[in-house]
This record gives structure tokens, C-alpha cells and sequence, in this order.
């Protein structure tokens, strides 16, 4: 059935439905509510509470009045009505068409903002009559984010009329699943996500389509991996990692050794290589990644490592530049600051398999970017990349090359079966000897001056400094710290250190973080440009200011640009918030330095969708389902769609379920 078929669907409400996808009556069906306000008590006049959002039943007692009010004249319709126990005024402004709505005698529903002043008085409520079905009052109210055209309350009329029309609802689900797992038929589901009978009913059709929506994604991810699994992969002959290890300026950890061993196995039973490296900042998966490089060429092989921004892609281009010459490999950068006359030198050692090994961001999946022998595909920070980016690197071989992904943000085991289920994973929880615990402080804003002791006090005894701020420029909001106003005050404060700011704007940040790394410049005033990439061991202090404004799992890789050397690090969070949640956030980022503990908490605070600090690419959109509150449902989809064929023809919305 077409939407335009439903009642009171123009050609302005078409457009506004298809304009957000709805196309039919299923798609409007599939439009759950955001949230649920619960009116379901209904209260006599005399126990209205002031001040707060009431729902009443009453009578219409008086023929409505409607009159222009005030010096602009706005309209104030009243109505006033009865029950048993008392009278309620009761208001609209702007609204004279109101008047001949109510009639009187007749008996509605009204819910609505109660306020106290001579009388009282309740304010531009939602009603309905009594004597019809009750959507907006009475009832568990359903809240959408509805489309242009339409309000809550006309939106929600849609959607019963098409639960009205609705005749059949095709299961997405085998009744074998449904009994096995107890959930409930798709119709009584439908039914009452929008309009719960009941808070029993309610739950019941929750579970069962947040078992649909992650069963279907889990499915998808597992098709992905089996199809991965079933490619025949590129060979590599096993070899001695003694002449890369001995390379090394540290010797590995037992966690670096045993990734490096499951890398060469995965690379060498003729199956192609599909692995996530995780692992908390500073552990080492840099050297894995680059001992992964070493076994592609010595069997002959390019590999590729990309990287979301030029800062990082640089320090990995410096250091595998510096350690495979070693080996007599070269190394190029392929970023989309080359110069013509640089990307076309770089394209064709590339192409003629001169180059070995190739360092670069986005510029590496390019469609001019030709490969010789593409064996190994590495993508860093992999959050930061969506899942087509990921294929497109790997698609870049003529023979499916191997992948390789890391990532230095802590992933909870709920969000990595959703990104990453189609991966191996492989954790280093293991960090070098010889680092201490960085000591981390919460403090407000009246610290400052002593802050610019402490800073003074670490470059003293030689060491360095960031001082991180959440803006570039001066914003509209004079309490944000910004990186050009901070510098500024900083150098006047402090006029006998070397100070320099870095934000994502400028155009040198290659040149500055280098100068940074040499000691040039003893405190660096930055955004979170720094949050990856930069690896300074003389750093060992990092203020972040406005602490509030970033969430735990940033604040802990922000944390990790310090105690990179053998030396005692300190990281301080400056802000003056009294918001609960964010003092609960800086106690813990001051109680441990676990990443997975705090990606945790910050998934469970924040939600799926803001978890690395802005909506990802690679995180699917879920209707209904919430990553952190629905993860026992998550584990019994997973094992549900486990337990399916992984070739098996099954649909979703009428699409068979190949790829995400």
C-alpha cells in the first residue's frame, strides 16, 4: 500500500514522508518512536501539581472565548472545563480556530504544562476527545521525529491509520528463532512499539525488534567474514623476524610476539588475512603492524598503510622510512599535499613496484593509485575510516591482498561485534616496560597560575608540554579556552619558553610536530589535532582545558600523547562544570588508566552514536536497539545468526543481506 492511498496525504506530506525514505505504509510502520512520554494517568482537577506536565479528563462547562489580547494583538483562546472535583482554565495563544473545536458538554483528554498564578491554569495542551480512539493522552504516548509537515500529534494519527490498513506483517524471523529465543510475532511487535497496550506488551515488542535489527546485522557481518574466509589469500612463506626485531630500538613484548605470531600464521595458511589489532595507546601496535610490512617484502610484496590524517601518516611514513631502509625497501608518502610533479613521481614507483612500501591517507584509495604487487593493507585508527573505505584499500590488489586494521581507541566488546564483527581480533594487552602509570588530576579553572608553575617546573628539568584546548580561534562562547587566545597568554605568563600552537587549519602541522619531537619547542598549544599521531617522549605533561566538552575515550587518547618515555607523566582537566556526569567522568579518568574501563563507562554515558566524539561512518544506525543496555540481546543474535548458513539467501526489508 502506497502512503498516498493513507488519509490526509498530499502531494507537499508525500514529498515530506519520502523526503526521510517512507515510501509505503512499511517504511511508515518502520518509523519508530524516538521516546515515550507516559500519560497514562489521568488525574481529577483537584490533584493537578503545579509546574509540571499533567494529563486530565474533563468537561467542557462553557462555550470557548476567543479575543485579541495585548498591544500586537495576539489571540488568546480559553476554555474552561469540569470534573467532578473542581474547574481548570485552560489556554492557548495564537490558536482562535481552537474556539470552534471544544464544544460544550462534550468530554476530552488534555495533557499539558500546569501553572499557578491567581488561579490555575493549564497551557497549549495536547487534546483529543474523550470519545474517540486516544493517541495523545490516556495512554503510553509514542514520541517521533517526524518529517516536515508534521506535528507529534498529526504524525502519530499517520501511523495508526496505517496500522489500521495494515492486513499482513511478513515475519523477518524463522518460527524457529522466535520460539527459541521467546520472542513475539512481527505484528504484535509493530503494533506495540507504536502503541503499547502495555508496558509488559511494550517490552516484548522491543526485544523482539532489537533481536531483529542486530541479528540482521550480525548476519551481515558474518557473511562478510565467511566470504573473506572462502577468497583464496596471497602466500607468505614463514621466515625469521630475528633481523626486524634486532632492528627494533626496544625488545617486543610477550603480547607484540604473540600478534606477530598469529599475523604470519593468518598470512601463511592460503586464507587472505581479515584482523583487527586493539590495543590501549602505547602498547605497540605500530611495531606489530611494521613487522606484518617486513614479512609482505621480504615474500615480495607491497603493502599499504593508511591513515586518517596527514600528522599521523607522517610519523608513520618517518619511522618506516627510517627502519625498512635497513632492509633496502623503500618507503613513499601519498598524501593530497603532494605536488604534481611529487604525485606523479610517487604514482609511478608505485605502479612499477619501486616503491614498497606505501604511506599515505585517503589519497591511497584514489582511483589513479595503481599498485604492482599489492600483497598488505593496513588501516590505522580504523574508527575514523567507515567500512567502505576499508574494502576500497583492499580492493586495490589484483590478488585480494591481506588486511590489517588498528586501532588505538578502546573498543567495548558491544560496539566491536558491531564494527568489527567481520574481523579476527587481536588484543596487545600488554604495555613496555619501564612505563609508569600517568598520574592524572581534575581541577577548575582557579588553578591556572599554579598549571603555569607546573609547566614551568617540567621544562626546568628538561622536559615538554601540550596544553589542549577544545577551539582554534575565539568563538562565541568566552568560556571555551582557544588555541590562538591560550598561546598568547601562556607566552606572556611564561616569556622564557619556547611556545607554538598547532591547530587543524594550518598547513604546516608536518613541520611543527617534527620541531615539537626535536625539542624545538618546549609547550604546544593545540586541538585535538595532537590526539593521535604525535610521539614525543620528552612530553610529559598535557593540560587539557574545558575538559567537559570531550568525551572519556578522546580525554584517555589525548592522555596518551604523554608517559611515552621512562619519566613520571602527569595529565591535568581543567573545568569549571558542576554537571554530575562530568565530574563522574573526570573521577574516573583521575581512578584509572584502563581504556577499555572508560570506553566502557563512555559508551554507557554518551550512547554508540557520539562515542568517538562525532557519528562514524562505520557505525550502523539502529531503529530500536541500543548498543549498551541491549547487549544481552546482542549476544543471543550473534549466536542466533552464528548458527545460520552463512550463504543462506535471507532478506531484510526486501534486500538480500550481502554487506553492510
Amino acid at each position: 500500500m502506497n502512503i498516498t492511498d493513507l488519509k490526509g496525504v498530499g502531494t507537499k506530506r508525500t514529498h515530506a514522508l519520502q523526503s526521510v525514505g517512507i515510501f509505503s505504509v512499511e517504511d511508515l510502520l518502520n518509523h519508530f518512536p524516538r521516546d515515550y512520554d507516559d500519560r497514562s494517568k489521568v488525574k481529577k482537577i483537584s490533584e493537578l501539581i503545579p509546574e509540571a506536565v499533567n494529563t486530565i479528563r474533563g468537561v467542557v462547562a462553557f462555550e470557548p472565548e476567543s479575543a485579541n489580547v495585548g498591544r500586537k494583538k495576539f489571540s488568546l483562546t480559553k476554555v474552561i472545563i469540569k470534573d467532578q472535583t473542581g474547574v481548570l482554565e485552560i489556554v492557548w495563544f495564537n490558536q482562535p480556530y481552537l474556539k470552534k473545536y471544544f464544544k460544550k458538554g462534550n468530554e476530552y483528554i488534555f495533557t499539558g504544562m500546569v501553572r499557578e498564578n491567581a488561579k490555575l491554569q493549564m497551557l497549549s495542551p495536547d487534546y483529543e476527545p474523550a470519545s474517540e480512539t486516544l493517541l495523545s493522552g490516556g495512554r503510553i504516548v509514542p514520541v517521533y521525529s517526524p518529517p516536515p509537515q508534521f506535528s507529534q500529534k498529526t504524525f502519530r494519527a499517520l501511523i495508526y491509520q496505517a496500522l489500521q490498513h495494515a492486513e499482513t506483517f511478513e515475519e523477518r524471523l524463522s518460527a524457529e528463532i522466535r520460539q527459541k529465543y521467546k520472542l513475539c510475532d512481527r505484528e504484535t511487535a509493530i503494533r506495540n512499539i507504536h502503541f503499547p497496550e502495555n508496558n509488559e506488551l511494550f517490552l516484548e515488542a522491543r526485544r523482539c525488534l532489537v533481536f531483529e535489527e542486530l541479528f540482521f546485522s550480525q548476519l551481515a557481518l558474518l557473511q562478510i567474514k565467511a566470504n573473506v574466509q572462502a577468497e583464496q589469500g596471497i602466500v607468505f612463506a614463514a621466515l625469521d623476524f630475528a633481523p626486524f626485531l634486532a632492528a627494533l630500538p626496544f625488545a617486543p613484548t610477550q603480547a607484540q610476539a604473540r600478534v606477530m605470531a598469529e599475523i604470519a600464521s593468518d598470512t601463511g595458511n592460503g586464507k587472505r588475512m581479515n584482523r583487527l589489532i586493539q590495543g590501549d595507546v602505547g602498547s605497540g601496535k605500530t611495531a606489530v603492524a611494521f613487522a606484518a610490512i617486513f614479512l609482505a617484502a621480504k615474500n615480495g610484496f607491497q603493502s599499504a598503510l593508511m591513515a586518517p590524517t596527514d600528522v599521523l601518516a607522517a610519523q608513520h611514513y618517518t619511522q618506516c622510512k627510517k627502519l625498512f631502509a635497513l632492509f633496502g625497501y623503500e618507503t613513499v608518502f601519498l598524501t593530497g599535499a603532494n605536488t604534481a610533479k611529487e604525485r606523479r613521481q610517487i604514482l609511478q614507483k608505485i605502479e612499477n613496484g619501486t616503491a614498497n612500501i606505501i604511506i599515505g591517507t585517503h589519497a591511497l584509495i584514489q582511483e589513479k593509485v595503481q599498485y604492482h604487487s599489492l600483497g598488505l593493507c593496513i588501516t590505522d585508527e580504523q574508527h575514523r575510516f567507515g567500512v567502505n573505505q576499508r574494502l576500497a584499500l583492499s580492493k586495490k590488489g589484483v590478488i585480494a591482498p591481506h588486511v590489517l586494521v588498528m586501532s588505538a581507541t578502546p573498543i567495548p566488546r558491544t560496539l566491536g561485534l558491531i564494527l568489527y564483527g567481520d574481523l579476527d581480533i587481536s588484543i596487545i594487552n600488554e604495555l613496555p616496560p619501564g612505563r609508569q602509570e600517568i598520574k592524572t588530576y581534575c581541577v577548575n579553572s582557579s588553578y591556572r597560575e599554579r598549571l603555569y608553575a607546573f609547566i614551568r617546573k617540567e621544562i626546568a628539568e628538561a622536559r615538554q608540554a601540550y596544553v589542549i584546548c577544545a577551539r582554534a580561534e575565539h568563538g562565541e562562547d568566552s568560556d571555551v579556552q582557544n588555541v590562538i587566545s591560550y598561546t598568547q597568554t601562556l607566552s606572556a605568563a611564561l616569556p622564557e619558553i619556547k611556545i607554538a600552537y598547532l591547530h587543524g587549519k594550518m598547513g604546516d602541522k608536518q613541520e611543527l610536530t617534527a620541531a615539537f619531537k626535536a625539542g624545538e619547542i618546549q609547550v604546544l598549544v593545540a586541538t585535538t589535532v595532537v590526539e593521535v599521531g604525535i610521539h614525543a617522549e620528552n612530553a610529559t605533561l598535557i593540560i587539557v582545558e574545558n575538559a567537559e566538552r570531550f568525551g572519556l575515550s578522546q580525554l584517555h587518547q589525548l592522555r596518551g600523547r604523554v608517559g611515552r618515555g621512562t619519566a613520571q607523566s602527569y595529565c591535568v582537566l581543567v573545568t569549571d562544570s558542576k554537571n554530575e556526569q562530568t565530574r563522574a567522568r573526570m573521577k574516573a579518568m583521575s581512578q584509572t588508566c584502563d581504556g577499555f574501563k572508560l570506553a566502557e563507562l563512555d559508551l554507557q554515558q554518551r550512547g554508540a552514536g557520539d562515542f568517538f566524539g562525532t557519528r562514524q561512518h562505520g557505525l550502523p544506525s539502529f531503529r530500536v536497539a541500543n548498543l549498551y543496555s541491549d547487549l544481552g540481546v546482542l549476544e543471543e543474535a550473534r549466536e542466533a545468526a552464528r548458527g545460520h548458513s552463512p550463504f543462506s539467501p535471507l532478506y531484510f526489508g526486501g534486500n538480500i543481506v550481502t554487506s553492510l
